[in-house]
C-alpha cells in the first residue's frame, strides 16, 4: 500500500512539473505575406491593444525610439531590392523602428533584425533607410495596432501603420518595370544557350527524340560565348547515341582539350574512356 501511495505521488509530481497553463498572448503575433509586382514582401510583428490607455504621447512616448509593436521587434523582408525614402535598400530582412511625434513619424529600416525590442546600442551604420511619415488623425479609434500594405500597384505599395486615432504610411518603390522588361527581352530574344543545353541533356537522358537533342546541343554550343567542356561532353554523348561516330569523337576530343585546359580531371577521364571505346570499336556506347 505504501509503495502504491508513493507511486501515485510521484506521478502527480511529474504531472505538475510538466503541466503548463496556456493563456492567450497579450499582443498576438501576425505574419503578412504580400506580393508587389514580382517581389515578395513578408512582415512579422506583434499587435498590442489599446485597452483604455493613452497610446501616442502616453504608452508610446513622443520623440523616443519605439519597436513599432510589441515583444520582439517588427521585421520586414524583401525578396528584391527596393527604394525607401529615396534610398536603395537591398533585398533582405530589416527591423522597423519608429520615432513618433504628434505631427509625423520617423520610420527607420535597420539591418540588424535580431533584437528583442530596440537595440541596446544604436549603430547608425546599420540604418538602411529612413522615411518621414505624416500623421493622419482618424475620426474613430482602432483598438489593436495594425500594419498593412496599402495602395498596392505594380511598382509600389504603402506600408501603413494604424493605432488608436493615428495613421501613417511609408511609400516603398519596387523595381518591377526593370524586372519585367528584362524578362520580356529575354523571352523575345528566344531561348538562351543554357535553355538549349538543358533541353538537349534531358532528351538524351529521357530517351526522347535524339535528333532534336542533337539540334539543340549544336545550337547551345553555337550560342555560347566561351566554349565549355561540359557542353561538348554532352554533345559527344548525344552524337554517339544518334549513331554519328565521327561527330562523337570530334566532340569528345574538344571536350578533352578544354577539360585539360581547365584542370578538370573528372572530365579528362570521362572523355578518355569514351574515345577509347569509340575509336577502338564499331559498336557505339553512351559511356
Amino acid at each position: 500500500m505504501k509503495k502504491l501511495i508513493l507511486f501515485v505521488c510521484a506521478g502527480l509530481l511529474a504531472f505538475g512539473a510538466t503541466a503548463q497553463v496556456k493563456t492567450p498572448a497579450a499582443s498576438p503575433s501576425q505574419k503578412v505575406e504580400q506580393k508587389v509586382g514580382l517581389s515578395d514582401v513578408t512582415l512579422e510583428y506583434a499587435r498590442p491593444s489599446k485597452k483604455g490607455r493613452t497610446i501616442f504621447g502616453g504608452l508610446v512616448p513622443y520623440g523616443k525610439l519605439w519597436r513599432t509593436g510589441a515583444n520582439k521587434n517588427t521585421t520586414i523582408t524583401f525578396s528584391d531590392d527596393v527604394i525607401i525614402g529615396g534610398k536603395d535598400v537591398k533585398a533582405g530582412t530589416y527591423a522597423i523602428f519608429t520615432k513618433p511625434t504628434a505631427k509625423s513619424w520617423q520610420v527607420i529600416f535597420y539591418s540588424d533584425a535580431n533584437n528583442w525590442g530596440t537595440p541596446e546600442k544604436w549603430d547608425d551604420s546599420k540604418v538602411a533607410a529612413t522615411a518621414t511619415a505624416q500623421v493622419f488623425d482618424l475620426p474613430m479609434s482602432v483598438e489593436t495596432f495594425t500594419i498593412s500594405f496599402d495602395d498596392i500597384k505594380n511598382d509600389s505599395a504603402n506600408l501603413g501603420m494604424i493605432w488608436d486615432q493615428t495613421y501613417v504610411s511609408v511609400p516603398i518603390k519596387f523595381h518591377t518595370d526593370k524586372a519585367v522588361t528584362a524578362s520580356i527581352e529575354s523571352v523575345m530574344n528566344g531561348p538562351s544557350d543554357r535553355d538549349y543545353y538543358q533541353a538537349a541533356v534531358y532528351y538524351l537522358e529521357a530517351d526522347k527524340d535524339i535528333d532534336k537533342a542533337k539540334m539543340w546541343i549544336d545550337k547551345a554550343i553555337e550560342m555560347r560565348e566561351k566554349p565549355a567542356f561540359w557542353y561538348h561532353r554532352q554533345q559527344s554523348l548525344i552524337y554517339a547515341k544518334a549513331g554519328d561516330k565521327k561527330g562523337a569523337i570530334k566532340a569528345a576530343k574538344k571536350s578533352l582539350a578544354l577539360a585539360k585546359e581547365a584542370g578538370n580531371a573528372d572530365y579528362v577521364a570521362l572523355n578518355t574512356k569514351s574515345l577509347k571505346v569509340w575509336e577502338g570499336h564499331k559498336n557505339m556506347s553512351k559511356k
